[in-house]
């Protein structure tokens, strides 16, 4: 397994924005990655602008795969434009869990 954890800050008034574009994003996820295994979508409860993402995928293979799709090119170009800071990234290794291969 392969995965990361991103977390961005959002300007003051465009949550709501980005989130649409991140809905728009995991339409085209669903319908197009199969080795993507998990892709959740976080509000932090401490501030309502910090969106956190944990991506999880079944492999590296399947992370590229992800990068050249064109919804997923289309959001890191749009992006941008609702951050107040730049995302911070985080590439984890999967050890164990429930409810994904590769878990205990």
């Amino acid at each position: 397994m392969f995965g990361l954890v991103v977390h961005f800050e959002l300007r003051e008034g465009l949550a709501d924005a980005f989130d649409g574009l991140v809905a728009e994003t995991l339409e085209g996820i669903r319908a197009s990655e199969p080795g993507t295994v998990v892709y959740a979508v976080h509000r932090s409860s401490k501030d309502e602008h910090v969106r956190v993402f944990y991506e999880l995928y079944r492999d590296r293979a399947a992370f590229d795969e992800h990068e050249r799709q064109g919804h997923t090119a289309r959001f890191l170009a749009e992006r941008e434009q609702f951050l107040a800071a730049p995302p911070r990234v985080e590439f984890v290794t999967l050890l164990s869990g429930v409810g994904v291969d590769g878990g205990s």
